[in-house]
This record gives C-alpha cells, structure tokens and sequence, in this order.
C-alpha cells in the first residue's frame, strides 16, 4: 500500500525493515518535541526501539484488522519526515483514531495536516471507518491546530482519557467524520 499525494508532495506507505535508520535519525533528532507527547518517545530511544516499532508495525499490517501506521516520507528527497497512524481501531463501532508527528526539522510546514489528511481519507476509504478521533492533551496547540485544520470538530475536554509516563492526563477530543473532511490542501 502506498499512497502518494502529488499536491502535498509527500509519499505515505507502511513502514519497512530499511527504514530503520531513517525512523531512529527523524525520532532522534526530534525527541524534544515529541517527547512531551507520547510515551514512545523517551531520551534513550534506539535503534532497537526502531526495528521494535517497525516489527510491530508489520504484525499489525499482516492481520486483517490490524492497526495501520505509515511513515511519510517528502518526494523531492524521500527523507523520512513523520509518521501518521489509525489505530484503536474499534472494527464494531468502525471508528479509530488518528495520531500523527512530524521531525523537528520539517515542522511549521503543513505537513502533518497533510498526512493526517491523507491517512483519514484511507482510514475511511478503505478501512469503512465512519469516524476518527484526535485525542490529545490541550496543551498540545500544534496538534490541536491540525485537527482542525482538517476539518475536525471539537467534541470535549475528556478527563484523565490519556496516560503519560504511568499518569492519567485530561485530553481533547477532537471528532472527523467523511463529510468533515478538508480535502482542498489551500485550507
């Protein structure tokens, strides 16, 4: 499966044993800004964590209804430049959420609403998923920003709905659904 998006120029396609270098470099280089975020993302994170993620990752793309992340690479230099995800999906409900991150050296550039834009179109295309939900932590204004950038409509602040490092954590909840999709990429 890879889809390629020739307005946002970027290429998104399941993740890869070769990728390994390319998601330890992105990870690393951008531990500061995702570390606030998501567990995974934590000072010691290796090449192990890497190839960990990617196996996993694999797993889930070989099983039916399995979780489906991507890593998102740029078309002009196909560097590696995030990773966006559906996963928790709910296969009775056909509803899941929607993660994405962006390494620090391409952010501010429109790219994760681009890939989050482009995983929801999958995510309802050929998934059949009726609804995607944006959980984060309110304090995470980039994240909120694009889920409403493509179209997501805020639903609630959602208490103790996250844990971080072992601690429960308030969340927003942001909800798209087909018709809230942004598709047009000038939005």
């Amino acid at each position: 499966m890879i889809i390629t998006d020739k307005q946002s120029n970027l290429i998104i396609r399941p993740l890869r044993p070769d990728d390994r270098e390319r998601l330890f470099c992105a990870v690393s280089e951008s531990k500061n800004d995702i570390n606030p975020w998501m567990n995974w993302c934590h000072n010691n994170y290796s090449i192990r964590d890497a190839d960990e993620w990617i196996s996993c990752c694999l797993e889930n793309w070989a099983l039916d209804k399995g979780d489906r992340e991507f890593a998102v690479f740029d078309m002009t230099d196909f560097r590696l430049v995030g990773c966006v995800g559906i996963n928790q999906i709910n296969h009775v409900n056909r509803f899941a959420n929607l993660g994405y991150w962006v390494r620090s050296t391409r952010k501010n550039a429109g790219l994760a609403s681009a890939m989050a834009r482009l995983a929801a179109q999958f995510a309802f295309e050929n998934l059949g998923l009726v609804r995607l939900e944006i959980v984060v932590r309110p304090e995470n204004l980039a994240s909120r920003r694009v889920a409403e950038k493509i179209g997501a409509q805020f639903e609630c602040n959602a208490r103790n709905r996250l844990l971080y490092q072992g601690k429960p954590h308030h969340a927003t909840v942001y909800s798209l659904i087909p018709g809230d999709l942004i598709i047009d990429w000038a939005a």
